[in-house]
């Protein structure tokens, strides 16, 4: 049985951590880094002064025609793809447009190479960890810190400055093996993460510029990768209107209207029959014209081939290069376009001009980035340099998004936290117990360093550790003696125990939610063997079934990390032992295995129908047996809501081209449309009073709900706002919840028409409270 090093000076044992983490990386990034040359308009080349779109007095809309102007056919031809050439009569250098940043600077894509000043980034978790703080301005924080390691690498030649995340799909499905990549099930929770981390990585901080560019991914319905035979790449989402509205496309609005995104990705899959990147009422009707997208759609990458070569979807290559141009693509990853615009062109498919409208969205976003404005050093963030990756504040705020994304899911007896005083000796067993690279998830990168359980864990006690399987997969029980052993002999066990990417990960689905193998047996048999209390903690994307643990009395408290990134261990340590309390909630629900038998993947809808025995999805729509509710997670201490203002009736304006002389009592009894109302009045402020009336201090996640008048085409409830808020113990603060009545009171139709229902909606404030506002419309005529 091994032992690890006990740190018993706990005073400074966040910061210890840190520079743990920063001794080796900052040793290393003490390198001499020289300039990066100019990616066009080199104030060094004679050319440049004869070149309008380097004149940066001039808008970026005339630069950019003037750039195209100058461009011949085949030259525009290979700039519609990721890996664009470069022009050197031009003074152009070469592009490569594909990185990622999913929850880091990530070398997952071509576009970012680690090495030399640059070993790593910080790696935060996982997107559904991050999700679970219900903490806007950490998402907004953590984007803005991505974007300055982002920049830093631009400067120092190793990092592009167009980054392909986030992911804000719908995690419709517990089994999707990229939910971990999302921000959970629920719309308005989505739609804000993705706001707040596109305004993060994107701030400029000055008019129409770009510190980097996001994009929002995958438009839209995708949420199938590989299960049972039915793939990404030949998938149908077959999806109605009122859950496209209601649901699958909340995310991307917000993130184009609210976030001002760079740029969105369509995805690989069709949508009703026809592929989202040659979809016209999609990319050209809904992203550009609806949404007035301020920047480029790119293609999920090869998906351009995958609609010619595997959907099969147009008879030639050149048609499937026309359709997608035509229909808004702006740029292709992967080489197709490039191998067969010149093709669709001859043919009279396409014309010169459909490229130009390509090319011009692609270079402004470039131009507003500043890659046409010379010197990287004499431009904002230009200072930005080796110092500003992995430094100890970025280090720290990466311990900070773990602590507060995990979820207390069960804690009898209130056996945590563990005592020093009364713990000093803790077995750690399981498969995840001594992990890096599981902590961090998928899309990520190098990170500035690792703790893991095992030595976070180690800062507090003496541990004895044994892994009891060698992988998550835990095919055997051979080892389980020895972890018994180290229970048996130690004053309390942690079990770190769950998933990995060989379990769940991008093209690979889940078939069920059970723990892999023997991982249940192990859990079982430590926490009979256990002298003390058993601590029982998760690592996962998806929700997991451990409805066995429900009547296992010797498992004493649950924890679910996700994947709590380079810091997770320590943040897992720090809950644990009570120097930061948990503040999580679940950002998707818990299903038990029953309920994947009434629901395939390949059913898109979200509302339960009874009379074919499907259950719906998510907690809107799905009313069956849970192990956990979306929204669910404990605290050490406890808390109490009162509201203090909210308002109890609100009049709905029309607008007045929909008034008219006699009421139209159907329409009413329908609901108003939106579009029909003036939204900018009914914005309406919720005042809340939480308290901690608990013994210790401690975070809430106040989380606000509504429900609309009955028989709405809506749920019972849907999430329409929260609030993080820090609360010493006695202490009082008062919150304001923004409800927005045609964002969040509205409900959608079952023809995709979104109106604000009259009637009496109910408010759900937290746990233990309810308020109702009554709604009615202003003169109440409507035009029919």
């Amino acid at each position: 049985m091994a032992k690890t090093t006990n740190i018993n000076d706990l005073k400074y044992g966040h910061t210890l951590v840190v520079l743990l983490f920063c001794v080796s990386f900052c040793i290393s990034s003490i390198i001499v880094v020289e300039a990066r040359q100019p990616f066009a308009c080199d104030p060094k080349k004679g050319i440049t002064k004869s070149l309008r779109f380097c004149e940066t007095r001039l808008p970026i809309h005339v630069r950019a025609r003037d750039l195209i102007g100058r461009l011949t056919l085949a030259e525009k031809i290979r700039l519609l793809v990721n890996n664009a050439i470069s022009v050197p009569r031009l003074g152009i250098e070469g592009y490569e447009w594909w990185s990622e940043a999913l929850h880091g600077v990530s070398n997952t894509g071509p576009g970012v190479k680690f090495g030399g000043a640059f070993p790593g980034s910080t790696s935060f978790p996982q997107v559904i960890t991050t999700a679970a703080s219900f903490n806007q301005s950490l998402w907004q924080q953590i984007g803005r810190v991505v974007s300055d390691e982002a920049r830093a690498m631009y400067n120092g030649g190793q990092a592009g400055l167009t980054y392909w995340s986030p992911n804000v799909n719908i995690f419709r499905d517990p089994r999707w093996g990229r939910g971990q990549e999302t921000p959970g099930e629920d719309p308005v929770l989505a739609a804000k993460y993705a706001v707040n981390y596109v305004k993060g990585l994107q701030s400029a901080g000055s008019g129409n510029r770009l510190k980097v560019a996001a994009c929002c991914k995958h438009y839209t319905a995708y949420d199938l990768d590989n299960w049972i035979g039915v793939d990404r790449y030949h998938f149908n989402a077959r999806v109605s209107k009122q859950d496209l509205e209601d649901t699958y496309d909340v995310p991307f609005k917000a993130c184009v209207v609210e976030g001002d995104v760079a740029s969105v990705m369509c995805s690989y899959n069709q949508v009703n029959g026809v592929p989202t990147c040659a979809d016209p009422n999609l990319l050209k009707g809904t992203i550009r014209g609806q949404w007035h997208l301020n920047g480029y759609i790119v293609s999920d990458c090869d998906s351009v081939g995958v609609l010619y070569d595997s959907q099969h979807y147009t008879k030639t290559p050149e048609e499937a290069a026309a359709v997608t141009i035509k229909s808004g693509l702006d740029l292709d990853c992967g080489p197709f376009l490039a191998v067969h615009t010149q093709g669709a062109i001859s043919k009279g498919l396409l014309s010169e001009n459909d490229v130009n409208n390509a090319l011009i969205n692609t270079v402004t976003v470039q131009m507003r980035l500043g890659m046409f404005d010379g010197e990287p050093s004499a431009q904002p963030f230009g200072n930005l340099g080796p110092k500003d990756v992995c430094s100890p504040a970025h280090q720290q705020l990466a311990l900070e998004a773990a602590h507060q994304g995990i979820v207390l899911l069960q804690n009898l007896g209130k056996s945590l936290p563990l005592s020093t005083r009364l713990h000093k000796t803790v077995a750690v067993i399981g498969p995840n117990s001594d992990v890096t690279q599981t902590m961090i998830g998928n899309y990520a990168g190098v990170p500035c360093g690792y703790v893991t359980p095992l030595q976070g864990i180690g800062r507090y006690a003496k541990t004895v550790h044994q892994n009891g399987c060698t992988s998550v997969a835990c095919g055997d029980n051979q080892h389980f003696g020895y972890a018994e052993v180290a229970a048996r002999h130690a004053d309390a066990t942690v079990l770190v125990m769950g998933l990995d990417q060989s379990i769940e990960a991008e093209s690979l689905d889940r078939t069920g939610l059970l723990l892999p193998g023997h991982q249940q047996e192990l859990i079982l048999r430590v926490a009979k063997a256990s002298r003390g209390p058993t601590i029982l903690v998760l690592m996962s994307g998806g929700p997991i079934d451990i409805s066995f643990v429900k009547n296992e009395p010797r498992i004493s408290a649950i924890l679910w990390a996700g994947y709590p990134g380079q810091a997770g261990g320590a943040a897992i340590a720090d809950i644990i032992f009570g120097s930061k309390s948990p503040g999580g909630k679940l950002p998707m629900t818990w299903y038990p295995q029953s309920y994947l038998s009434k629901v395939p993947m390949t059913n898109m809808d979200l509302r339960a129908n009874p009379a074919r025995g499907y259950p719906g999805r998510t907690y809107r729509f799905y009313k069956g047996p849970v192990i956990f509710p979306f929204g669910f997670g404990l605290s050490y201490t406890s808390f109490s809501h009162k509201l203090v203002e909210g308002p109890t009736q609100v009049s709905v304006p029309l607008l007045t081209s929909f008034r008219s002389s006699s009421t139209n009592s159907t329409m009413l009894s329908k609901g108003i449309r939106v579009t029909h109302t003036e939204c900018n009045s009914l914005s309406l402020g919720v005042h809340i009073d939480v308290e901690n009336n608990g013994p210790v201090d401690g975070t809430n996640t106040l989380l606000v709900y509504s429900s609309p008048p009955k028989g709405k085409w809506a749920g019972e409830k849907q999430l329409v706002g929260f609030h993080k808020v820090h609360l010493v113990a006695g202490s009082r603060q008062r919150v304001k919840i923004d409800v927005h009545a045609c964002k969040h009171l509205s409900v959608v139709d079952e023809f995709g028409i979104r109106r604000i229902p009259m009637g009496q909606h109910t408010l759900h404030i937290g746990d233990d409270l309810k308020h109702s506002i009554s709604f009615q419309a202003d003169l109440g005529e409507i035009k029919s």
